[in-house]
């Protein structure tokens, strides 16, 4: 790739951002904020495709699918160490999956 200012800038603010979250209090703090979006985002999926009980099934498909291929994803890898952004959209998807399974307790009780 040419050597452009585009490409410079780039490049730079992606080292800073880099070097910002080797804190690992900041790196934490992203981790759970994956979690507690993945969370929200799973429980606001199963109450409104629930609503009208049209989406039930595609939506727990796509759900499906997508951590499947997340799974998929991170634990193929050989190296045991997680980039900070597959270690975040792990978290995300624990979140997810965890709200279904609280969802399903409260329904079931």
């Amino acid at each position: 790739m040419q050597r452009t200012r585009l490409n410079t800038l780039i490049e730079v603010r992606g080292q800073q951002l880099t070097q910002f979250f080797t804190n690992p209090w900041r790196r934490i703090s992203l981790t759970l904020l994956g979690f507690l979006s993945g969370f929200f985002i799973g429980a606001a999926l199963s109450t409104t495709a629930g609503q009208n009980a049209e989406w039930d099934v595609v939506c727990a498909a796509l759900v499906l699918i997508f951590c499947e291929l997340i799974s998929r994803w991170i634990y193929q890898r050989r190296n045991p160490n997680l980039s900070l952004g597959a270690e975040v959209i792990n978290t995300f998807k624990v979140g997810v999956t965890y709200s279904l399974f609280l969802e399903a307790f409260k329904l079931g009780s």
